[in-house]
């Protein structure tokens, strides 16, 4: 099957929380607004071995008749953020593969490090497959009254990095209290979306006279299906992630480098008028530079340059497929025969016209492994005595650019 037609921008929300937050309970409420007609998946990750989270909600999902749509996958045994991002990427690509849904959520232990799966969820062969959304974290009033909870890094840590908090179990605290809630929260998380959990009335209730913090006693476990806060928490699964934009930024301004343009050609040619517009330019107006990273034993990098850079179409493909033990190369970029799409693998090699582009992108993906590096010592002038942690200089990347701006037609010879 191609995997082009199963992955392709599937909204995914991550519903984070400490431990004993009320996640599960979150999560049923957000399964509660699936339109009939959708197929939806959730993964669970849970730190033991056994899985008891997802047999509770499959039997909850099968008692109100939902389980249809719904395809859940558990992940046990430890944290999906830690160590190592294979679990993580096995489960996302089988639940993907195999239900084809129109919606992924994903629920990671109490005891993750939100930060890392958020890093890990912003990589570059994510955003592609993956649409995230509002990362929606819930946060227990009760927990949050104990100081224990309130200092504690992991607690923490789960609303520093938070586009919404929905906090529950607040109905037994204070109005005192509760505004120290918000100006805590303020602290660690100012831009914040803030939704309090209700059940019946059109806002938060107004909590019983008692001292300053002390809990009063009210359950909040049902919601109704037409009740204001389902609505707006609901909302939240199409509303873009504030968070994993910054974390993508940052991922790109961490890695890129900025590249010296040709000598030849003038500092001042324009754009091209022609260009398709509709293509964001993902923050990075910097033209022209290039990223590099290594992940799961593959070594990525891209390029995006301006449009008004012709390349020699010709000797561009022949460098291309001389780079080192090369997986997938892809691109789009304006060359001497007209603005031509590039889609290369070992089994094929696909080259088609196509309109013009406000930029000319290039990605590509090297195999990273020790076993190969005897076959681009030619290339890369790698000697064979390098150890395993020396597999960083598989490329001198450096060169790549100068090899690649070298590709550049001179003005004078453009058409």
């Amino acid at each position: 099957m191609n995997a082009s037609a199963i992955i392709q921008n599937i909204p995914c929300t991550l519903v984070t929380g400490f431990l004993g937050s009320g996640k599960t309970t979150v999560i049923n409420q957000l399964l509660a607004t699936k339109p009939a007609e959708q197929r939806w998946a959730l993964l669970i990750n849970e730190f033991g071995r056994i899985g008891v989270d997802g047999a509770l909600l499959k039997n909850t999902l099968d008692a109100k008749g939902q389980s249809g749509g719904i395809a859940i996958r558990e992940v046990s045994g430890g944290c999906i953020c830690c160590t190592s991002q294979l679990p993580l990427q096995i489960a996302i690509t089988r639940l993907l593969s195999d239900h084809h849904p129109q919606r992924l959520i994903i629920e990671p232990t109490g005891l993750a490090h939100p930060r890392e799966l958020i890093r890990q969820l912003s990589a570059p062969h994510w955003q592609t497959a993956l649409s995230m959304q509002a990362v929606i974290t819930v946060l227990s009033g009760l927990q949050w009254q104990q100081e224990k909870y309130r200092t504690h890094h992991g607690f923490q840590a789960h609303v520093r990095d938070a586009d919404v908090l929905v906090i529950n179990r607040y109905e037994q605290l204070s109005s005192a209290c509760r505004q120290d809630l918000q100006a805590w929260i303020a602290t660690l998380n100012e831009p914040a979306k803030i939704i309090w959990a209700t059940a019946d009335s059109e806002t938060a209730p107004e909590p019983q006279t008692t001292p300053h913090c002390q809990a009063v006693t009210n359950n909040l476990d049902v919601i109704k299906p037409s009740n204001p806060y389902l609505t707006e928490l609901a909302a939240q699964l199409i509303k873009p992630s504030r968070t994993i934009s910054q974390q993508r930024i940052a991922n790109i301004e961490k890695s890129r480098v900025s590249l010296t343009p040709p000598t030849h050609l003038p500092s001042n040619m324009p754009t091209n008028a022609n260009a398709d517009t509709s293509i964001e330019a993902d923050g990075q107006n910097e033209l022209p530079y290039r990223y590099h990273e290594e992940q799961q034993g593959m070594l990525l990098a891209g390029w995006r340059l301006p449009p008004h850079w012709t390349f020699a179409a010709d000797e561009l493909q022949q460098w291309l497929l001389q780079l080192p033990n090369w997986q997938r190369i892809k691109g789009i970029v304006n060359t001497s025969d007209g603005w031509l799409q590039l889609n290369f693998t070992p089994d094929s090699l696909t080259i088609t016209t196509t309109s013009a582009q406000i930029d000319s992108r290039l990605e590509i993906i090297l195999l990273a492994d020790s076993d190969i590096k005897s076959s681009a010592t030619t290339r890369v002038g790698n000697n064979s005595s390098e150890t395993k942690s020396e597999q960083q200089s598989l490329i001198e990347w450096e060169r790549c650019d100068r090899e690649l701006m070298a590709l550049v037609v001179p003005s004078n010879s453009q058409p």
